[in-house]
C-alpha cells in the first residue's frame, strides 16, 4: 500500500526547504550512510561493535566530512556551520558512530581547536582530522559533572623542569565515562585545576599521552573499561586516573591562560569567572549538535511510525473494512502534535546552527562546501572561510557569545527531552512491531536516552537558561517595584535577549488585565498565537524576578533565593524558548516561495502553537487569559488540524528525506513490509 496520498504539496520542494543551505552537504552523507557497510547491526558483541563503529570512522574522515569546521590547511573546510549540519545528517544512521565523530572531530578536536593556539593545532589538527591521533575530551568526573568549575583534577606546574604534573588526588576526582578512553584513545584533552607557585588558577585543558603507538596505556595512567551501558555500546567509554604524569609546559591548551617559561601566570582575562565561561562558551558546539541530532531521531522515529500508521489497519464500522490505524483520532493526537512539532524545532535548530555559524565563522556567510565537489571527497569551501574559527569567536561580541550559550542551552534540552518523548510514543504506536530491533526503536530509544543528560543535563542547562534571562537586568533589580521590573524589561528591547517582549504586553503581564476581545479573536491569527506566547513568556519572567528582587530585598543570600525559585525559573525558560521555536517558524514560512509548501508549514505551525496551548491551559486559565470555553476552541481546532495534517502525513514524512537503505527499518520503509 502507498504511504502518501495526495498532497497540495510536493515533498521533495518540501525537503529542499527542510535541507537548506547545506543540502548538497547532506545528500553526501546520505549517500554515505546509504553504503553497504554502514548497515545496521543489531546483537553485535561489544569489542566487535566498538571496532566496526572505529572502521566506520575511519572510513568518513578518509572521505574528508568529518571535520568540516576545522580550518582548511588542517584538512577541514573553515566551515561551522556546515559541521553541524552534517553531524545532524549523520544522526540517520548508528547512533554509536555519531557519538564516536562527535568525540574525536567535536569535542576533542574542538578543544583543541577552540582552546589551543597555533603550536597546538600545527601539532594536532591534522591528525585528529585524518584520525590518525585518536583521542578523548577527559572533562567529567565521578563526583563532578555539571559543575567543571570544582574538578579535583590536578595540573601542578614544575618550574625546575617546566613540566606539568597530572594528578588524580582522590577517587571522585577520576575522570568517568569519557569516550574513545577504553580502547582507542592515544591522548585526552585533560581539564584540570591549574596550580602555579602554590596557587589556583581555575580550571584548565591540557594535552595528556594515555597510550603509545603501539596501543600501550603510558606510565602513571590507568584506564578501565565503563563497561556495558544502556545503549551506545559501539563507543568505548572508560574511566581514567593520572598518578604523577609530567607533560611539557606547551601541553597546556592556551589560548585563554599561560605559564611563562619563568613560571608566570598570564591570561588576557583578567577576571577568573569571565576567563572559565568564556573558555566553556568556546566549546559550544557540542550542544549546537547533540541538538540538531536529536531533531533528526526525532524525525526518524516519526516516519517510522507514521508509515506503519498508514499502512496498519484495525478495527473497523460493523461488517466493513478495518480502517487504519493513523485514522483513530487517538493516534492521530499522538503522533500529529509530535510531527509539528519536530517540524517547529527543525527550523529553530536551523537558526540556531545559523548563529553559531556566524559567531564562529566572524559572521561569513554560510555555504555548503559540497556545493562544488563532484565525488564527495573534495570538499572545498565555496566561500572564503575564516582562517582560525577560535580567534573569530574569541572577537565575536560578548552579546552574540552569551545569547548563542543560552539559546544551544535551552535547544538542546527541549530537542532531546522532546526526542526521548517521541521515541517512545513512535515506538508504543507500533505495537508489538515496534518491540522489535529489527525496526530501529529499541536502538533508538537506548542510544537517544543518554542526550538528556550529556553535554550538559537538560534541567541544569534550563536553569542556565533562564539566568541568562535574569542577568541582564540582575543588577537593575534594587528597590524596583513589579511595574518598574517590567517597564525595565521593556526598555531593554534592543539591548537583551528580551527584546521582542514589547512594552504594552510586559504591562499586560503586571497588571493581569485580560485583553479586551480575546474570546473574538480567530485561533489560526499568526499574530494571536505569538501574542499568547509572548504574554505567557513576560509574565513568568517578570514573576521570577519579582521573587529573586524580593528574597534579596529581605536579606537572603542569592544562592538560596536562587535555588528557592528554580522551578519557577525553568518555567520561564521553557516559555522563552517556546517563544522563539514559534518565531523561528513564522520566519520559516515568510521566505517560502512554494504556494503548497506554505500551506502544508501553516498548518503544521497552527497544530504546534494551539497544541503547546492546549498543553499549558491551566497557566492561562489559572492567570485569566483564556477562559474555559475558548480552551475547549482550542482542543476542537487541534482535532480538527491533526485530521488535516494526518491527510498529509506520509508526505511529511517523506520531506525528512531519509532513504529506506538507511531507514533499515522493515515497517517503515516506503514500499511496506512487516
Amino acid at each position: 500500500m502507498a504511504t502518501t496520498a495526495p498532497t497540495s504539496f510536493d515533498p521533495a520542494a518540501l525537503q529542499r526547504v527542510l535541507d537548506g543551505p547545506y543540502a548538497q552537504l547532506r545528500a553526501l552523507v546520505r549517500e554515505r550512510l546509504a553504503r553497504p557497510e554502514f548497515a545496521p547491526v543489531i546483537d553485535l558483541p561489544t569489542p566487535e561493535y566498538r571496532e566496526r563503529v572505529l572502521e566506520w570512522a575511519k572510513a568518513l574522515a578518509a572521505d574528508g566530512g568529518t571535520a568540516l569546521g576545522f580550518p582548511v590547511e588542517y584538512g577541514g573546510a573553515g566551515n561551522p556551520g556546515a559541521n553541524v549540519a552534517s553531524f545532524e545528517t549523520l544522526a540517520l544512521g548508528d547512533l554509536s558512530l555519531l557519538v564516536k565523530v562527535g568525540v574525536q572531530f567535536g569535542l576533542w578536536g574542538g578543544v583543541v581547536q577552540q582552546l589551543g593556539t597555533k603550536t597546538h593545532h600545527d601539532r594536532y589538527l591534522a591528525g585528529i582530522a585524518s584520525l590518525a591521533l585518536p583521542g578523548c575530551f577527559a572533562m567529567t568526573e565521578t563526583g563532578h559533572g555539571s559543575n567543571v568549575q570544582s574538578l579535583g583534577t590536578t595540573a601542578t606546574y614544575d618550574p625546575q623542569a617546566q613540566e606539568f604534573v597530572i594528578d588524580t588526588p582522590t577517587e571522585e576526582a577520576r575522570k568517568e565515562y569519557i569516550g574513545n578512553a577504553a580502547c582507542h584513545g592515544r591522548l585526552a584533552a585533560v581539564f584540570a585545576q591549574l596550580m602555579v607557585g602554590g596557587e589556583s588558577h581555575g580550571v584548565h585543558a591540557l594535552v595528556v599521552p594515555l597510550r603509545d603507538e603501539h596501543g600501550n596505556v603510558c606510565e602513571g595512567v590507568r584506564i578501565e573499561d565503563s563497561g556495558h551501558k544502556m545503549g551506545l555500546n559501539g563507543v568505548d567509554n572508560g574511566r581514567i586516573w593520572f598518578d604523577g604524569v609530567r607533560v611539557p609546559r606547551d601541553a597546556l591548551l592556551n589560548r585563554y591562560g599561560d605559564v611563562g617559561a619563568d613560571g608566570r601566570y598570564t591570561s588576557p582575562i583578567d577576571n577568573a569567572n569571565k576567563r572559565f565561561f568564556t573558555m566553556l562558551g568556546a566549546l559550544v558546539q557540542g550542544r549546537v549538535s547533540i541538538s540538531s541530532a536529536s531533531v533528526t531521531t526525532a524525525k526518524t522515529a516519526l516516519t517510522i511510525a507514521v508509515r506503519y500508521g498508514l499502512r496498519r489497519v484495525q478495527f473497523g464500522p460493523p461488517g466493513g473494512e478495518e480502517v487504519a490505524v493513523l485514522d483513530y483520532r487517538t493516534h492521530q493526537r499522538r503522533l500529529m502534535p509530535a510531527l509539528a512539532k519536530t517540524y517547529a524545532l527543525h527550523f529553530a535548530q536551523q537558526e540556531l546552527t545559523a548563529k553559531f555559524h556566524a559567531v564562529f565563522s566572524g559572521g561569513a556567510a554560510e555555504s555548503d562546501p559540497a556545493a562544488s565537489a563532484d565525488t564527495g571527497v573534495d570538499l572545498p569551501a565555496t566561500t572564503e572561510p575564516a582562517r582560525d574559527g577560535t580567534q573569530q569567536a574569541a572577537d565575536a561580541p560578548d552579546r552574540d557569545r552569551r545569547e548563542l550559550e543560552s539559546l544551544a542551552a535551552a535547544m538542546k534540552a527541549t530537542t532531546s527531552w522532546h526526542a526521548v518523548h517521541t521515541i517512545q510514543t513512535c515506538r508504543e504506536c507500533c505495537g508489538g512491531a515496534g518491540y522489535m530491533a529489527v525496526n530501529r526503536f529499541a536502538a533508538l530509544r537506548a542510544d537517544v536516552d543518554i542526550f538528556t543528560t550529556f553535554e550538559g543535563d537538560n534541567t541544569v542547562l534550563m536553569m542556565l537558561a533562564a539566568k541568562g534571562l535574569l542577568t541582564n537586568y540582575a543588577d537593575h533589580l534594587g528597590d524596583l517595584n513589579p511595574v518598574g521590573l517590567v517597564t525595565f524589561v521593556a526598555s531593554q528591547v534592543v539591548d537583551t535577549v528580551l527584546e521582542r517582549l514589547f512594552a504594552r504586553k510586559i504591562a499586560q503581564v503586571i497588571s493581569d488585565v485580560v485583553p479586551s476581545g480575546d474570546e473574538a479573536r480567530n485561533l489560526l491569527d499568526r499574530d494571536y498565537q505569538l501574542d499568547l506566547f509572548q504574554w505567557r513568556e513576560g509574565h513568568i519572567i517578570a514573576s521570577v524576578a519579582n521573587r529573586f528582587k524580593r528574597g534579596l530585598t529581605e536579606g537572603y543570600d542569592p544562592f538560596e533565593v536562587f535555588r528557592a525559585v528554580q522551578d519557577h525559573a525553568i518555567n520561564a525558560a521553557r516559555a522563552h524558548t517556546d517563544r522563539l521555536i514559534l518565531e523561528a517558524f513564522i520566519r520559516a514560512i515568510e521566505s517560502s516561495e512554494d504556494e503548497g509548501v506554505t500551506g502544508a508549514l501553516n498548518r503544521l505551525c497552527d497544530l504546534y502553537t494551539l497544541s503547546n496551548l492546549e498543553e499549558d491551559r491551566g497557566f492561562f486559565e489559572e492567570h485569566g487569559r483564556l477562559n474555559s470555553a475558548r480552551c475547549k476552541a482550542i482542543t476542537r481546532e487541534v482535532n480538527r488540524l491533526c485530521d488535516e495534517v494526518r491527510g498529509e502525513a506520509g508526505a511529511l514524512v517523506d520531506a525528512f528525506g531519509i532513504p529506506d537503505v538507511v531507514l533499515a527499518a522493515p515497517i517503515g520503509l516506503r514500499g511496506g513490509g512487516e
